[in-house]
């Protein structure tokens, strides 16, 4: 299951305000932690909160520094900056394929949640957050950048409403929820209900409350598991759509690099089993993700068209598309350079 590996013009936007809409009507909202941030960053009625003090040091938080800093040298050298944020993406991504798969690389203790960044070994989640958080990055506001501010990226993705309290309750751990936090905060549309074909799922889902075991902070801390149990019930109201893959190809044409595809699946007790990115190439929509499959290295790959990939597996019941947005640019692109370098790091 995906949380297990977590722990593991015009039309678009009307089928984004739709599913919104559609959400706010039929699930509570989600705990928010008690936390309240003043925006580093305003434009259209989006906002984005100012990263999270650290909590645990770096050299936990943070692996493959090297990686980072070799990517964002390439990307400063061929200005990525300047590309539309789903071919931005998909170079960040190209970058990524190789890395070596890895399970439960967010688990890095047993009572304090962190925002985490590990670009040596990564599952299929970590994936297209590490891919999508260089990419936002590059524009969101001007070098030097340090690893922290990949950090921040992260954080605005992976923690409802963009902010971790320090508490494994405040991190997202199913895609569905992911989707719907970020397209309620303006920084995704989830487009699947406006696809050919497009039919909604029900599921009840149970994964991490029965599975507790399987999870380090779940283990370290029975308290959690009940309050766990009442997000699982929300996550299990959303308006879920997907395209069944008898219907995949039809839909294909409509998507677009650097689009989250999530895998859905025909078990019981979850709407997602799988993640990675759309990469156009010709007339072809292809899955770009970390497998766990020996067979194909236990890495990031290009792999097949989605369509095929979804024919591929027995469990695969269709997929879900998410297309993120950039956030609104940071202050510090009206500082001057200089003042920029010389002055503290605020985080903004």
């Amino acid at each position: 299951m995906v949380a297990a590996m977590h722990a593991k013009t015009g039309w678009w936007v009307m089928g984004g305000l739709l599913l919104a809409g559609m959400a706010r009507a039929e699930v509570t909202d989600f705990p928010s932690g008690g936390v309240r941030k003043t925006p580093v960053a305003v434009a259209g009625g989006r906002a984005v909160t100012p990263p999270s003090a650290p909590r645990l040091p770096m050299r936990t938080v943070f692996k493959g520094e090297n990686k980072f800093r070799a990517i964002v040298a390439k990307a400063e050298r061929e200005n990525w900056r300047n590309l539309p944020l789903p071919q931005r993406t998909m170079r960040v991504a190209r970058e990524m394929v190789g890395t070596r798969y890895e399970n439960y690389t967010l688990e890095v203790d047993d009572r304090i949640e962190s925002p985490v960044v590990n670009l040596t070994e990564m599952d299929c989640w970590t994936f297209y957050e590490n891919a999508l958080a260089i990419s936002r990055m590059l524009r969101y506001k001007p070098g030097p950048y340090q690893p922290q501010d990949m950090l921040h990226m992260i954080e605005l993705e992976r923690y409802r409403s963009g902010i971790c309290t320090g508490s494994y309750l405040s991190r997202m751990h199913h895609l569905e929820e992911v989707f719907y936090d970020n397209q309620r905060r303006g920084y995704a549309a989830n487009i699947t209900p406006r696809l050919p074909g497009a039919e909604r799922m029900r599921r009840e889902i149970r994964e991490m409350t029965v599975q507790w075991k399987n999870y380090r902070y779940l283990k370290a801390n029975p308290s959690l598991i009940e309050p766990m149990g009442r997000i699982e019930a929300q996550v299990s109201r959303l308006p879920v759509y997907h395209i069944p893959k008898s219907r995949a190809r039809a839909a294909e044409a409509y998507l677009q690099d650097g689009d989250i595809c999530a895998i859905t699946t025909t078990a019981t007790f979850g709407y997602t089993s799988h993640v990675g990115l759309i990469m156009r190439i010709k007339d072809r929509a292809y899955f770009v993700h970390a497998t766990s499959d020996r067979d194909k290295g236990r890495m990031v790959i290009i792999d097949r068209p989605i369509t095929d990939y979804l024919n591929g597996g027995a469990s695969h019941a269709g997929f879900v598309i998410c297309r993120p947005s950039d956030l609104p640019p940071s202050a510090l692109w009206q500082k001057p350079v200089a003042e920029r370098q010389t002055e503290p790091r605020k985080g903004s």
